[in-house]
């Protein structure tokens, strides 16, 4: 089996996944991903039991159960540079002997769901809804830097995306479909489905201009106006689904994402508060993980 470099797989002194500060048996293999840590909190508040917690840097983990079956929430932070780290150390967590420093034989499968927040693109899609990625278009570029192929329906798809000249010509989109069989466990009729952007950034990548000018002005609404030759259209800006989708799927997991929508762009409507909303798309989704 392949064996790896101690600068490949980056282990601190505990023996641990360098980054997330994690061990093997601190991990449920259903996983809940949030950007932000204290989120973390508010995802186990609603676990029957919690039966472990850490905390290094920006990564928050809580491992517990709910309705009989073992869960972690875990905070990735803001970006697909960040995805990139907590999805390669999970896999390793799960697919790495640690001790020996090579693959295993067998592996294991993870199911993670991400729940965020999102940028609604649609007028008619109201406020804290919820938002449901059946595919994410990267306008990152972590998915680049890996060898992994596309299906047919996702290089279809990006033509017809490349073919209306949307985006700056030097950014360069990738797209990844969600795992169909996780993302219906969370689909119903509150939910809406549709393409999520993945952006780099929150102001220039999302067409928002303040004191610089951008490559970018007028792209939500070229983003709403878009409608696929399979009737797709583009549904909600957010910042780490493509590389969950690219990264996630090409280790063997399964990956979906749902997010509560908090502005709508077209409307030029923002939510103050979205707390109460947040905790029952929490509840919602712990009843379908």
């Amino acid at each position: 089996m392949k064996k790896f470099a101690a600068t490949e797989l980056v282990l601190n002194s505990k023996n641990q996944v360098y980054h997330l500060g994690l061990s093997p048996e601190n991990i449920a293999d259903k996983i809940i991903l949030v950007g932000d840590q204290e989120r973390v909190s508010l995802v186990s508040s609603q676990f029957d039991t919690i039966e472990f917690k850490s905390s290094h840097r920006e990564f928050f983990c809580h491992t517990g159960s709910f309705n009989g079956k073992r869960i972690s929430a875990i905070s990735t932070g803001i970006g697909t540079d960040n995805i990139d780290i907590v999805i390669n150390e999970i896999d390793a967590l799960f697919n790495i002997d640690l001790d020996h420093k090579c693959e295993k034989e067998k592996k294991k499968h993870v199911e993670m769901l991400r729940i965020g927040t999102c940028g609604i693109l649609q007028s008619d899609i109201p406020v804290h809804s919820y938002v449901l990625s059946e595919y994410a278009l990267g306008l990152d570029n972590v998915g680049h830097f890996y060898d992994l192929s596309s299906s047919i329906e996702e290089e279809s798809l990006l033509n017809d995306v490349m073919s209306e000249n949307i985006f700056p010509k030097h950014v360069i989109p990738y797209i990844k479909k969600a795992t169909t069989e996780l993302m219906n466990k969370f689909d119903g009729p509150s939910c809406h489905r549709g393409i999520t952007v993945t952006s780099s950034g929150f102001y220039g990548p999302q067409g928002r201009e303040l004191r610089l000018p951008t490559h970018t002005r007028g792209l939500h609404e070229k983003l709403e106006r878009f409608q696929s030759s399979n009737n797709h259209r583009f549904v909600n800006f957010e910042m780490e689904s493509s590389a969950l989708f690219t990264l996630g799927q090409g280790l063997g997991h399964s990956c979906a994402t749902i997010c509560l929508g908090i502005a709508n762009r077209p409307n030029l409507t923002f939510s103050s508060d979205y707390s109460k909303d947040m905790i029952k798309l929490i509840q919602y989704a712990l009843e379908r993980i």
